[in-house]
């Protein structure tokens, strides 16, 4: 009997202890994702007001990215146009069909990879074509809500390169009213989740 109320003694106090390691990590997370909320970009001016750069990258996933890609090159905000992450079986001519740009465009100014399986992935392929081209600055194109981790990414891969974000925002995204949308709850959920392991893993192989 002795030892049965010892052993329900030693359960009560892990589970106390669990329970309270658990509530203080929700808390962190909480907070740390209100800061996450912050950190995604909203609205820019139009395409073509802001500063120059000497390149865009578009990461492919996302309905509008590659518009508006095309549209900040097609007004002037950068010499050239890098599309990453495009799947290994769509040809670049049926991608780029849609561009509304002059064939001597789209033959001098837009390059395509076909590496990149993920966020870090588009980092790194771009690293290497802004490498060979010679360049310094770089606008971002992708979803608001994928924007700070793509920075971190970014900025770890080529953290000498100043990077530009340029948001797009979803039509199905509701970042102003985000606790009134289930969908997007799910969704900022999981990108800021991932926004943390990309930090820890960042932070660890530094």
């Amino acid at each position: 009997m002795r030892h049965r109320r010892k052993r329900r003694g030693r359960i009560r106090r892990f589970t106390t202890k669990l329970f309270f390691v658990l509530v203080v990590a929700a808390l962190l997370w909480g907070t740390g994702f209100f800061a996450f909320m912050d950190r995604i970009p909203r609205p820019q001016p139009p395409d073509g007001e802001g500063p120059k750069a000497d390149a865009i990258v578009v990461l492919t996933g996302g309905g509008g990215r590659l518009e508006t890609g095309f549209r900040l090159l097609a007004v002037g905000r950068a010499a050239k146009l890098f599309i990453s992450g495009v799947h290994p079986r769509v040809e670049d001519a049926a991608l780029l069909q849609n561009s509304q740009l002059d064939a001597a465009m789209l033959a001098c100014c837009v390059a395509t990879g076909h590496a990149a399986h993920d966020t870090f992935g588009n980092a790194v392929e771009t690293a290497h074509w802004m490498n060979e081209e010679g360049f310094t600055s770089l606008y971002i194109v992708t979803a608001n809500y994928h924007m700070p981790r793509s920075l971190i990414e970014f900025s770890a891969v080529m953290p000498t390169v100043e990077l530009l974000p340029y948001p797009v925002h979803p039509g199905n995204v509701h970042l102003d009213d985000w606790w009134r949308w289930p969908g997007t709850i799910r969704l900022l959920a999981v990108e800021y989740t991932k926004y943390l392991a990309t930090r820890a893993r960042i932070f660890v192989t530094r």
